[in-house]
């Protein structure tokens, strides 16, 4: 019988206050999306607003292009399936194997806090489930909390997008917050390699991976822990 992995993406469009788009990062969701496909498992795709998720335009620009983007964007089936991601509050845990979800600005400003959004994690975790997330989106585990009521990620090692690599992309002002910074206040074992280098950690069943090069990996990482 296949996996059956959800992938939950942001709603959120607007960065700050700046009159630029965000959302969600197109290579943290192509790369994930055939890595699980090819590897024979079933998708679901959600959001909080359901619906088409927005994509932070320059993931779409030329120079952010990879191999899994294009064949994102030649890929009609995928697209469909981008374009009608099912409303968070409507899913639930027990459907599926595991969750993961990809990055992009746009979770620092809604799934950091959405409360469906935060009930899915704790289910995922509660029954045993991987949990995976990667670049800002280890963001959504904030305020996500284990069977003994501590924060999810306290004494867990994870990774996320590095002061350094907010700082790089010229965001550190613009930000509710910052990846690194939330993650080490709410007790979590962070660490990073160097800035925009694939990192992933696993601890158990928390998989989580530093920035859009480390989508694949942690992917990868999370068929390991289903296979497990």
């Amino acid at each position: 019988m296949s996996q059956h992995i959800l992938i939950v993406l942001t709603s959120h469009d607007r960065l700050g206050d700046t009159g630029e788009k965000t959302g969600f990062w197109l290579e943290e969701l192509a790369a994930p999306y055939y890595a699980f496909r090819d590897a024979g498992c079933e998708l679901t795709l959600a959001s909080p607003a359901g619906g088409q998720p927005p994509l932070d335009p320059k993931s779409d620009a030329e120079e952010s292009q990879t191999e899994a983007t294009r064949r994102f964007r030649q890929d009609a089936e995928a697209r469909a399936q981008l374009a009608d991601t099912r409303r968070l509050a409507e899913v639930r845990a027990e459907d599926f194997d595991a969750v993961f979800y990809p990055g992009g600005h746009g979770p620092l400003w809604d799934l950091v806090d959405d409360p469906d959004s935060i009930q899915l994690i704790e289910a995922f975790w509660a029954q045993g489930k991987p949990v995976s997330a990667v670049c800002h989106a280890p963001i959504v585990l904030l305020h996500a909390r284990d069977q003994d009521g501590a924060p999810l990620v306290a004494g867990r090692e994870v990774t996320g997008f590095t002061n350094g690599e907010e700082a790089a992309v010229g965001l550190t002002d613009i930000v509710p917050q910052r990846v690194e910074d939330a993650l080490i206040e709410q007790g979590a074992r962070y660490s990073k390699a160097e800035d925009f280098a694939p990192y992933v950690r696993r601890d158990g069943r928390l998989i989580t991976g530093q920035n859009p090069p480390s989508s694949e990996p942690v992917a990868r990482c999370l068929l390991e822990a289903l296979g497990s």
